[in-house]
């Protein structure tokens, strides 16, 4: 499907050309007729070229790359502006500076000097200074804006540059062709398309046609990006599953660090570090009181005196262990009575002490 039909370009004036006393003899092919002393161009070519010159800068865009509008002449200058910041690439409206593209480093210079000179303004700095140099320095930030609003975002030469009338950006187009940056221009009769790389036949004086055109590209720019970002989510997931699989597989080679693990000082802090410390201390405290008291020998043991309960005590819990019937018939030692002193009454006399339960037990066995 084409970009744009052929009723608009019939009504935004594309086919006309200039005077065939001014035309350009490279321009023949693209020529259709000449009518009242005015070159037609050929409709058909110009609509195959929007096409391709359309997808060239849609591709471009996706694969990250940026593109440079230029259009200095006034029916142009407002379009292209406007155009550009809707797409946001950087673009030249105002005179073309020698050595924007070959000499890059020396204007990439000059626009942080004019970013800078706004900081000064930005912080007050500037007030410290005389009115003199103030006035100065505000004239210099305004003559830098007009030469560089358009590419101060810019951070290297561009991959692309489109153009509006070819014989008055002669300079950019030669400094695009010694750096080898791919030229899409809109090419009128009077003009030589040798040094453009793709031509779009199109008359660059109508202000309606310059804005057909340079709107359609702009448009290209825009479905690039749009392409990038929906690529970005899949690159990105692609690049986490190579990553993964490629952890599983991957060895330490010259030069290259294994992963250390990670210990409790990296991963814990000083107070939880301290209690830990504290904890293995007493641990080991207590493993070597325990280690002492093995060691100490069992003869401290065999040492101490054993107390044994008399026999007394220790008889009739044996006896009522042992069954009735084996229980053998447990004859009482008579007591014997106790002899009266002579002159002293019974309750006064001295008691006399029983025989251990171990005596009674030995009379008993005699």
């Amino acid at each position: 499907m084409a970009v744009v039909s052929m009723k608009a370009l019939l009504e935004s004036g594309v086919h006309f050309g200039h005077r065939t006393n001014k035309w350009d003899p490279g321009m023949k092919p693209y020529i259709f007729t000449e009518r009242n002393g005015i070159h037609i161009i050929d409709l058909q070519q110009t609509v195959k070229a929007i096409n391709m010159a359309y997808g060239i800068i849609r591709d471009t865009v996706a694969t990250g790359g940026t593109v440079m509008f230029v259009g200095t002449k006034r029916q142009a200058q407002e379009t292209v502006r406007d155009e550009a910041v809707r797409c946001g690439m950087p673009y030249v409206t105002e005179r073309w500076l020698g050595g924007m593209l070959t000499n890059w480093p020396t204007m990439n210079q000059r626009i942080l000097e004019l970013e800078r000179l706004e900081r000064m303004i930005a912080t007050g700095e500037i007030e410290r200074l005389t009115k003199k140099e103030g006035l100065m320095i505000q004239r210099e930030i305004n003559r830098l804006n007009i030469r560089f609003s358009g590419v101060r975002n810019m951070k290297g030469r561009p991959d692309m540059m489109f153009v509006v009338d070819v014989m008055r950006e002669d300079a950019a187009v030669h400094e695009a062709n010694l750096l080898d940056i791919p030229v899409i221009a809109l090419v009128d009769t009077n003009c030589d398309p040798t040094p453009i790389d793709y031509v779009i036949p199109s008359n660059d004086d109508a202000i309606r046609a310059i804005k057909l055109l340079v709107s359609k590209m702009a448009e290209a720019v825009l479905e690039g990006k749009a392409m990038r970002k929906d690529e970005e989510p899949e690159a990105e997931m692609m690049a986490a599953m190579g990553e993964g699989e490629a952890a599983l597989v991957r060895k330490p080679g010259r030069g290259v660090e294994e992963d250390k693990e990670l210990e409790d000082a990296d991963l814990l802090g000083e107070a939880t570090l301290a209690k830990l410390d504290q904890a293995k201390s007493e641990e080991g405290e207590e493993k070597k009181a325990e280690e002492k008291e093995e060691d100490t020998p069992a003869v401290k043991a065999e040492e101490e005196p054993v107390v044994e309960a008399p026999a007394a005590e220790i008889a009739p819990a044996a006896v009522e262990e042992t069954p009735a019937e084996v229980q053998p018939e447990s004859e009482e030692a008579p007591v014997e009575a106790q002899p009266e002193v002579e002159g002293i009454p019974a309750e006064e006399q001295p008691e006399v002490e029983e025989a251990p339960a171990e005596d009674a037990e030995a009379e008993t066995k005699e």
